[in-house]
């Protein structure tokens, strides 16, 4: 086992890291910098290199060039010690779907050498305690993603790779799953989060890193990255109130146009517009919208966003 010094503070530490496959550079040149207790989230489109940095982290592939740390050591050869202290729920996590809930936890309890109370834990931390007979085949797919995170969880690990937690759920699923996840960053874990949905990851991580081609375009808080785009505020109200003529008249807009059935008026003055939009025809069924984390992303990026 090869220990690296991470610094006061750091999970992960990556320097200078390329990977190629031929011709191809899936990553090339990523250094980042995850800390102890950060929701970190990784962003990008498919073929950014998202999952190839993420399997080195996890000591699944080794870099051809740069340093990975990870809690101190090295995850390439993969260390047996090092994945007693990370958890890692994927896409396709696998499941005994002939057990019941807290059976497929007990069996996997026992492969790390802890007794039932770690199932019966991990089981009540993910919300699955009334299902807990149930079997893993007959449970829901928002209540498999909470078991595939329960299972992740059973060891209590320090680190946690989430990998598209809530793909495919419905948005009240999705929302719920959030809650869990808050729950965990609130416990002081370290986690680093894969996901399409932008909103999510806005609403979760501390810090973003952006990927596309390989390299890393952007890292900072959602929050920054929104800020730096300085886009403006768009008002939209039903096309048959306000003619798009009358919008561009109207006080502190700097631009407006008709898309679906909506006039929307741009500006940078959202206070001082929306009053006079309101004196010219009220405020209801106006909508406000202000830049979001996808905005960034498809700036940072030049790619069409998909869930």
């Amino acid at each position: 086992m090869t220990t690296h010094d991470t610094a006061p503070g750091a999970a992960v530490l990556i320097e200078d890291v390329h990977k190629a496959y031929g011709q191809v550079r899936a990553v090339d040149g990523v250094s980042l910098r995850v800390e102890q207790g950060e929701f970190f989230g990784i962003l990008g489109p498919n073929g950014a290199g998202k999952t190839t940095l993420i399997e080195m982290v996890e000591g699944l592939r080794e870099p051809d060039r740069g340093t990975i740390a990870v809690l101190g050591t090295t995850p390439w050869p993969r260390d047996v010690a090092l994945l007693r202290r990370i958890g890692v729920q994927t896409q396709a996590s696998a499941f005994f779907t002939r057990l019941t809930a807290v059976e497929h936890l007990r069996t996997v309890a026992e492969l790390y050498g802890l007794g039932p109370d770690a199932a019966d834990r991990s089981l009540a931390q993910a919300g699955l305690t009334e299902k807990a007979g149930t079997r893993v085949d007959k449970l829901s797919g928002g209540q498999r993603q909470r078991l595939a995170i329960a299972t992740a969880l059973i060891h209590r690990p320090e680190l946690i790779f989430l990998d598209e937690p809530t793909a495919a759920l419905d948005p009240e699923v999705r929302r719920t799953l959030w809650d869990m996840l808050r729950a965990l960053r609130g416990e002081g874990r370290t986690i680093i989060h894969t996901t399409h949905h932008l909103d999510e990851a806005e609403a979760l991580c501390d810090r973003v890193a952006i990927m596309a081609g390989g390299r890393i375009v952007a890292l900072d808080s959602p929050g920054n990255l929104i800020r730096a785009l300085d886009a403006p505020t768009r008002l939209s109200v039903p096309a048959g109130r306000l003619s798009v003529h009358k919008a561009e008249a109207v006080d502190g807009v700097a631009r407006a146009y008709e898309e679906a059935g909506e006039v929307v008026m741009e500006t940078r003055e959202p206070g001082r517009a929306l009053v006079a939009v309101g004196e010219l025809t009220g405020l209801d069924q106006v909508r406000t919208r202000t830049a979001t984390l996808e905005d960034a992303y498809l700036r940072l990026t030049g790619s069409e966003h998909t869930a």
